[in-house]
């Protein structure tokens, strides 16, 4: 059976892995943390060379516009001019573990331009089917991470859970220290020609 590959594959995790290693303050893009990105997203990460890390540093910077737009025609654009860039020779192949299933690449493609290709068009998938609801940079203060959500509810606003977690702490601390109005209320200004209470 064909594995249908999708924005729901590993291509999506993969980017929001890369551009949170190379473009935020508390990353890590060391040639052992671009592995793991590899490793951990079903890459074959042991086919990564020391002469591959700058290639996949550039195309971390390279997506970060992408999670940051907020116009639904600026990522089409980005995505647009990407597709341009990268060449693309879909074909079949069936590896674990994954199966049969499409890769995007020329088949002779080395690791980076394979990783491109995927990355760009499960993105791009994601997109057409539901624009830019689904991905954006972290919500809590303070934090410069991206996100991308591939789940059926599609509410996530958060990089991961620890800073929901914090974010909401937080707002309920403050709702609990800002004073109550105790004040009692009028009713509205009193009518011409009467006293008021």
């Amino acid at each position: 059976m064909m594995r249908i590959t999708g924005y729901k594959s590993h291509g999506v995790a993969a980017a929001v892995a890369l551009v949170n290693a190379v473009t935020t303050r508390d990353g890590d893009d060391s040639e052992d943390a671009l592995r793991a990105v590899l490793r951990d997203n079903g890459f074959f990460w042991h086919h990564f060379e020391p002469r591959d890390a700058e290639p996949f540093r550039r195309w971390g910077r390279t997506l970060r516009p992408f999670f940051e737009a907020t116009e639904l025609e600026q990522a089409v654009a980005l995505l647009n001019e990407l597709m341009m860039e990268v060449p693309m020779h879909p074909h079949l192949a069936d590896h674990d573990p994954h199966g049969l299933h499409i890769h995007y690449a020329p088949p002779s493609a080395r690791l980076p331009h394979r990783f491109r290709a995927t990355t760009l068009m499960n993105l791009s998938e994601l997109v057409v089917e539901h624009g830019l609801s689904r991905t954006g940079v972290c919500a809590a203060p303070g934090c410069d991470r991206v996100y991308a959500d591939t789940s059926r509810a599609g509410r996530r606003r958060f990089c991961s859970e620890n800073c929901a977690n914090r974010t909401n702490v937080a707002a309920f601390r403050a709702r609990r220290r800002a004073p109550r109005d105790t004040s009692p209320r009028q009713s509205g200004p009193a009518a011409p020609g009467t006293e008021p209470d």
